[in-house]
């Protein structure tokens, strides 16, 4: 059993709201100097930098800097408002969930002088194009749906920051709902585990309690971490396992 550090919610120039500094080759590098094992990528609505973050990564391994695994994920804005972290393992499954969310985003523009602009870019860090579509709005797609097809297509589902006022679970709804069968749940740096237990009683006991640092500077990678206890290298399966307790596996926010 081997014990890892993630950090699950990390944002890069592709997120309006994040730093120009949030490029492949110093999220990478912030991790390693951070002591992370595991971080996944997890922009707003879209997915356009994950891979080039997993690619900065393989460069660095190959340069025997770091051993980072880095998962593909995006941070969805359900039509309820609530924000849902999506980690998958492999590219074409991004792609496809990818294209699903497409499909529910309002066919509004982003306004780059009021939200920020909207970066993709590859492994360097080098701009490929700007996204010119608004990813902060809501997408089209309910909560308990979107977790069903996340979890459907093999991928962690949990909702982020839960006990945050914007876009938090528990703010936008009120209490848990009775039909979500969620990976796990997410609470903000501003609470530990318990404190949410307490706070928010509706939480199913066997839903997991995590926390990351919602990254969109440098400096705040890894600013909180979840440890995942895991008897094999670090994917969306093994993650899952030890969120339930499975083979003496676990999660836990040190």
């Amino acid at each position: 059993m081997r014990a890892y550090r993630a950090d699950l919610h990390v944002h890069t120039v592709l997120s309006a709201c994040a730093e120009i500094e949030m490029i492949p080759p110093l999220i990478v590098e912030e991790a390693r100097l951070k002591g992370l094992d595991i971080i996944a990528i997890t922009d707003h609505n879209a997915t356009g930098n994950a891979i080039a973050v997993r690619e900065a990564a393989a460069e660095a391994h190959r340069r025997g800097e770091t051993e980072l695994t880095v998962l593909l994920g995006m941070e969805l804005q359900t039509r309820e408002e609530v924000d849902l972290l999506c980690i998958f393992d492999t590219p074409e499954v991004l792609e496809a969930w990818q294209s699903i969310v497409d499909e529910q985003l309002l066919p509004m523009p982003n306004d780059p002088e009021r939200f920020g602009p909207q970066y993709v870019v590859d492994r360097e860090g080098t701009l490929v194009r700007e996204d010119p579509r608004l990813l902060q709005a809501p997408a089209m797609v309910g909560l308990e749906e979107a977790v069903d097809q996340v979890q459907s297509m093999g991928g962690l589902a949990i909702p982020a920051h839960i006990d945050r006022q914007h876009n938090g679970l528990m703010a936008m709804l009120g209490l848990w709902p009775a039909g979500l069968n969620v990976d796990a749940a997410e609470i903000s740096p501003n609470m530990r585990p318990s404190q949410a237990r307490q706070a928010f009683n509706s939480i199913p006991e066997h839903v997991a309690l995590v926390s990351h640092s919602d990254a969109h500077w440098l400096d705040w990678i890894g600013h909180v971490m979840t440890i995942y206890e895991l008897h094999n290298r670090p994917t969306v399966t093994t993650l899952r396992q030890a969120l339930r307790g499975i083979e003496g596996q676990r999660a836990y926010v040190p």
